[in-house]
């Protein structure tokens, strides 16, 4: 399993709910975690696929956020 970082603007809970279905309807993606208190506002994603980073950050843009892989 793959580990891939990403830098976000997602700085509340809100942003969490909202990006939320777009992440689980990512089939590659067995979890994710926000951590909305960091300064980047990491999102982890855990894949068996690295080759979704592009997918990942579409989905958070699609949710109306901004997203770069680190």
């Amino acid at each position: 399993m793959k580990t891939l970082t990403f830098k976000t603007n997602i700085s509340d809970h809100e942003g969490v709910a909202a990006v939320t279905p777009f992440l689980n309807a990512i089939e590659p993606l067995d979890g994710f975690a926000l951590d909305v208190e960091h300064p980047d506002h990491l999102l982890t994603v855990q894949t068996v696929d690295n080759r979704v980073s592009q997918t990942v950050v579409d989905a958070v843009e699609q949710a109306g956020y901004q997203a770069e892989s680190v």
